[in-house]
């Protein structure tokens, strides 16, 4: 162990700020499932960097495409063509459907361009004085942190001393489209949802109620756009979490996944809307580098070569199916198993945190969520020899849990 490794802890006290809760890890390195911390420990990653590391860590064909690729060119700009990004668009246009995409570095930045759209689009149906503007968005929607995206997240945890917040939001609740279809006036311009909410503890909208909404938006004039930042790019075995519904949006954003690991974020436009875009109207410096597309054309081309949304789609049966057994098994902890393919979470009675820091202890990763929820996020290359470990991690800290319980 160098230097540098062993004052971690004490490096990031004094120099990093203190915006996350850290657990006291030092992740030095990873390799598919499996991490390594600095005394060389292992522990099987089922974070995913939360919803990141669609291959797991540093797939052999990823790792060839990016260090082939920064061999060559990281970065160009905008102002120029790079075939990665070009390449990169098809494939996402070939996904979504006809449309055209805006690259960008993060899910954030992603739905600060749908914020950006549903204006667009509201100016272009209200004239010249922009009176449409209004957005629908969800209770316990996390949208992301810059402050459009914060404005429709409706939580003080997030909006805490940053208020005020971007006007022209207002919330509905998943899965009663009443209480979307009660809020639509002459200022609505769109509905901005996901499909499944990550960070409020995988709360899914039903596909009734996804259909509902898209009937909704068609009925009233309003832009349908969809947050898949997390539960997009084949978590849920499915490329995007809205395809179980049988819908079609208006906009999708991504992120998270799309890179395997680098960073990048990307929106689809459907054709109808693109025309809204003109030289000038948006823009980002680091998007669709030809470093960043690379990476995610290397997680595309290895989710087709070995069919992992297929693989999501079968393992994840089986691996539902023992987590619900578990659940079952110690029904005074676990109120429920909630998601869809590998976007999982354990829905506890009380507060997780000191289940997670045993999970921990005995060599699983894990990331916690709203609703006293822990997140279960196996990259989409798990086995499942490695999907029956975590069961069997997760059952061995219950059981002592459940024991301590019962002899208090």
């Amino acid at each position: 162990m160098n230097t540098v490794e062993s004052n971690t802890e004490e490096l990031y006290r004094k120099y990093i700020l203190e915006n996350y809760a850290k657990a006291p890890l030092t992740i030095l390195k990873g390799d598919g499932l499996t991490v390594w911390d600095d005394s060389g420990r292992p522990y099987l990653d089922f974070t995913s960097g939360i919803a990141v590391t669609t291959l797991g860590h540093c797939h052999p064909r990823w790792l060839q495409k990016i260090t082939g690729q920064a061999a060559e060119l990281a970065h160009c700009s905008n102002l120029f063509r790079n075939a990665n990004q070009a390449l990169l668009a098809e494939k996402l246009v070939q996904r979504a459907g006809p449309g055209k995409v805006f690259f960008c570095n993060s899910g954030t930045e992603a739905n600060e361009t749908l914020i950006k759209l549903a204006r667009l689009h509201g100016c272009e149906q209200s004239g010249a004085d922009g009176k449409k503007f209004k957005i629908l968005a969800a209770g316990n929607a996390f949208h992301g942190r810059t402050m459009g995206s914060l404005a429709a997240t409706p939580s003080e945890k997030f909006q805490n001393r940053l208020h005020p917040m971007l006007e022209g939001f207002a919330f509905g609740e998943i899965n009663n489209i009443q209480s979307f279809s009660d809020l639509v006036d002459e200022d609505t311009a769109a509905i901005l949802i996901e499909p499944i909410q990550g960070e409020s503890g995988i709360l899914s909208c039903s596909d009734d109620f996804l259909r509902e909404l898209r009937n909704l938006c068609d009925e009233r004039g309003l832009l349908l756009l969809l947050d898949e930042v997390q539960c997009g790019v084949g978590r849920t075995g499915s490329f995007f979490a809205y395809e179980h519904a049988g819908i079609h949006p208006d906009a999708i954003a991504m992120a998270k996944g799309l890179g395997g690991g680098f960073p990048i974020g990307a929106v689809w436009v459907a054709e109808s809307l693109a025309h809204l875009f003109t030289p000038g109207s948006h823009g980002c410096t680091f998007g669709g580098s030809p470093l960043a597309c690379a990476a995610a054309l290397a997680v595309l081309e290895v989710m087709e070569d070995e069919d992992l949304l297929g693989q999501v789609t079968e393992q994840s049966k089986p691996w539902l199916a023992a987590l619900r057994k578990l659940a079952g098994k110690f029904p005074g902890l676990i109120k429920e198993v909630r998601g869809r393919g590998y976007l999982v979470a354990l829905a506890f009675h009380d507060d997780p945190t000191p289940f997670i820091i045993e999970f921990r202890n005995e060599g699983l990763l894990t990331v916690g969520a709203g609703y006293q929820a822990v997140r279960l996020l196996p990259p989409l290359t798990a086995t499942s020899e490695e999907l029956q470990r975590s069961v069997d991690i997760l059952e061995k800290v219950l059981e002592a849990a459940g024991t301590s319980t019962s002899n208090t």
